[in-house]
């Protein structure tokens, strides 16, 4: 697995981020779509799906981890993410230069950057992305009006553990270090006003879910999806013993 080297410089300056205005200012002119979920929840070929569309345009985030082989194919700089070394990105994060970033089950940072902000405003589509919590707060704080915040769970804790290790097996310790993530990330999720809950079901009906209401305002149906992040979230924490 990854580790950060400057593991403590990283949280020190995104204790209390505040982006640089020209990030603020590129943010005001976009609409823009941010999926926030667990690990393996499928957000990432969701928005694959919704690019397809042709409405939809994807801000490559910036990170700090290595690329990786995702059924056979391995990552490519500026396709999944841009690659950057740790130093690179702790040095643009001391100067604002992200509109929101965070560190990643301890082994990773991630971001996006300003200079991918004024990339896609050169474009006239629906800015699109998977940030963690915490980016997702601050993109919120900074443009509550013109950002959908969703929040994509899986359909059970079963199938969710399936997906997670569907890639290859992982070891006992990084899987508790995800369920634990995921403890935080629902919790968060459930005690804010500004998400709406989707689950991936499959990604056929998800994909169109969300394109209809965020093009369309076709509303999903909250009721059932916060029941589902609920029971999800009792599920890890006993799993965990918790």
């Amino acid at each position: 697995m990854n580790s950060l080297e400057h593991l403590a410089e990283f949280e020190s300056v995104l204790e209390n981020y505040t982006p640089h205005p020209d990030a603020i200012k590129a943010l005001e002119k976009l609409k823009l779509v941010l999926l926030v979920g667990p690990t393996s929840s499928g957000r990432n070929t969701i928005i694959n799906h919704l690019l397809a569309t042709g409405a939809y345009h994807s801000i490559i985030s910036d990170t700090t981890r290595k690329p990786r082989e995702n059924n056979g194919v391995l990552e490519q700089n500026g396709r999944e993410y841009w690659f950057r070394p740790e130093q690179e990105i702790l040095e643009d994060l001391q100067k604002g230069l992200f509109l929101e970033a965070a560190v990643i089950h301890q082994q990773q940072v991630s971001g996006i950057s300003l200079r991918e902000l004024q990339q896609v405003l050169a474009d006239d589509k629906i800015a699109i992305n998977e940030v963690q919590p915490d980016g997702a707060a601050n993109v919120h704080k900074y443009s509550p009006d013109n950002s959908i915040i969703l929040f994509v769970l899986p359909p059970s804790f079963d199938e969710w553990m399936v997906r997670m290790t569907a890639r290859g097996s992982l070891p006992e310790d990084e899987i508790i270090r995800r369920l634990e993530s995921a403890v935080t990330e629902l919790e968060t999720a459930l005690s804010a006003d500004y998400y709406t809950f989707v689950v991936n079901d499959t990604f056929k009906h998800t994909t169109k879910q969300i394109d209809e209401f965020v093009r369309q305002g076709v509303a999903i149906n909250q009721a059932s999806a916060r029941i589902c992040a609920e029971e999800l979230l009792q599920e890890v924490k006993a799993h965990l013993a918790i």
